[in-house]
């Protein structure tokens, strides 16, 4: 695996439209999904691209003095990481993102037509409680989790999805996840 920069399934929608090769891991901060997709990536033998390593250093310190970021911060950020999706999708790569929002995952999606998402769903006082756990070392704090839930666009209704409770033990989600890739790529490739 090449790392850039750094249950049971709620629901699983649109599965034939899911690739295999090129998977968004996404969420609020505090679902897991960094955690996730560097393990899946790992256990796929897929590249994985942590998402926050491309903000730059503007957007780290705006979310770090407590201020949500726009739509606006987010444009270079969700360009480059669809560049790096496309440029790695055919070796395979899980990208951690928060792709909140339809429209973020609809210019990924610009980049990697069948780009596959997996949502990690968790809870307002779970995900407050992990990132308060993260301490000084991380630079997203605690205080801007509500405004992660009031950017939250669920993908419920988008194809290539799979939902997973992120409060589920983590070997169960990447159980989950690696069987849902493999069952829709043999469903993809038919």
């Amino acid at each position: 695996m090449q790392k850039i920069a750094l249950s049971s399934p709620v629901g699983d929608t649109g599965a034939p439209d899911c690739p295999s090769r090129a998977v968004v891991v996404m969420g609020v901060s505090g679902s897991g999904k960094s955690t996730v997709g560097e393990r899946l990536a790992l256990r796929q033998g897929w590249i994985f691209i942590e998402g926050d390593a491309f903000h730059s250093k503007q957007n780290h310190a705006k979310m770090q003095a407590g201020t949500p970021l726009t739509d606006e911060d987010r444009e270079s950020w969700l360009e480059a990481l669809g560049r790096e999706l496309a440029r790695h999708a055919a070796a395979g790569v899980v990208l951690s993102c928060s792709a909140l929002k339809r429209a973020y995952r609809q210019r990924l999606r610009a980049h990697v037509p069948d780009l596959a998402f997996i949502w990690l769903e968790v809870g307002r006082d779970e995900a407050r409680q992990r990132v308060a756990s993260r301490g000084e070392r991380h630079f997203f704090p605690a205080a801007l989790i509500d405004s992660q839930f009031a950017a939250l666009e669920p993908p419920h209704d988008e194809a290539g999805l799979l939902h997973l409770d992120s409060e589920h033990p983590l070997e169960a989600l990447l159980a989950q996840a690696a069987e849902w890739l493999q069952r829709n790529s043999h469903a993809h490739d038919a």
